[in-house]
């Protein structure tokens, strides 16, 4: 129910955006008709459900009024509910458990810059460290003197180990230190910041790929999960770069991070379902505990109640 609690209140605009104008859709057209979801599938695409995820929820409902007498428009939200799980089951199937058995636990965090992702490294960190595993953070991205820095302060108020860098070092050489520091610690979950300049310049892709390599080389089965964290607010520019980071590193999962941020929530529904990537993670807030585990039925109920 504390979850469910700081998803409502993280996806309020959201919620606020597209509830509103669904009820008012309501009030003006009673009749669930061809023009009542002209309108809905204008609303749907205005929270960033983007055009597959719309596409797929008014087909959705069409179906089942063919099936069934549903009468009028008042049972809308209902069907939203119903047509959105559905892509959520048909897109991915998730299993919450980390193989956290196998150690240790390497995670490759990549993304734009401005995204997060520091402070994604230091929640995620936290919460490993709650479940009393031992932790280690590597800054990898030596293109920016500040990213080193953010990190350590991250590092030290969660209680986490580092490995640091030097300016302009060869980021795969960080990568390579830090899992042979990894296993001489006996360290559970080893956590790779990387550089985001921006997701367009292939030098920058070339490099998390040699990253990724070295990762493998080191340590077999690694890095175990890649994941991308990108920002709620940009709406459809973060599925752009999903789909950019996908085709570059075989993205394991999704931080969705600032969520309370934006009004464009449903950009969720969009990544499930055009690019079939699991969002493992979305952030709801600023505290340092403000990052929860995503479950889709949650995050449903907690858009549409």
């Amino acid at each position: 129910m504390f979850v469910l609690k700081k998803l409502k209140s993280g996806l309020s605009k959201t919620r606020g955006n597209l509830l509103k104008k669904v009820k008012e859709l309501v009030g003006l057209h009673p009749k669930l008709d061809q023009k009542f979801l002209e309108k809905l599938e204008e609303i749907l695409l205005s929270a960033d459900i983007g055009v597959e995820g719309t596409s797929k929820i008014i087909s959705g409902i069409k179906e089942k009024s063919k099936k069934e007498d549903i009468g009028g428009s008042e049972k809308i939200v209902e069907l939203l509910k119903d047509n959105m799980n559905s892509i959520f089951e048909d897109s991915y199937k998730y299993d919450a458990s980390e193989d956290l058995s196998t150690t240790p636990w390497v995670q490759m965090i990549v993304g734009v810059n401005g995204t997060g992702k520091t402070t994604t490294i230091g929640k995620l960190a936290k919460k490993y460290l709650d479940d009393k595993k031992k932790v280690l953070v590597a800054a990898c991205d030596t293109f920016r003197a500040a990213a080193g820095e953010q990190l350590e302060i991250w590092a030290k108020r969660v209680g986490a180990d580092m490995v640091r860098s030097q300016l302009g070092q060869d980021p795969a050489s960080v990568a390579f230190d830090a899992v042979k520091a990894a296993i001489s610690r006996k360290v559970d979950v080893l956590i790779a910041d990387t550089a985001g300049r921006l997701h367009t310049k292939s030098n920058l892709m070339e490099e998390l790929k040699k990253i990724k390599r070295v990762l493998e080389k080191c340590l077999s089965g690694a890095p175990h999960e890649i994941l991308l964290v990108i920002d709620a607010t940009t709406g459809q520019n973060a599925l752009s770069q999903a789909k950019f980071f996908n085709d570059a590193l075989g993205v394991s999962g999704i931080v969705l991070a600032k969520l309370d941020g934006t009004a464009k929530g449903g950009i969720v529904v969009a990544i499930a379902s055009e690019l079939k990537i699991p969002v493992k993670w979305v952030g709801v807030g600023e505290d340092v505990s403000d990052l929860e585990k995503f479950d889709s039925k949650s995050f449903v109920e907690a858009l549409l109640e």
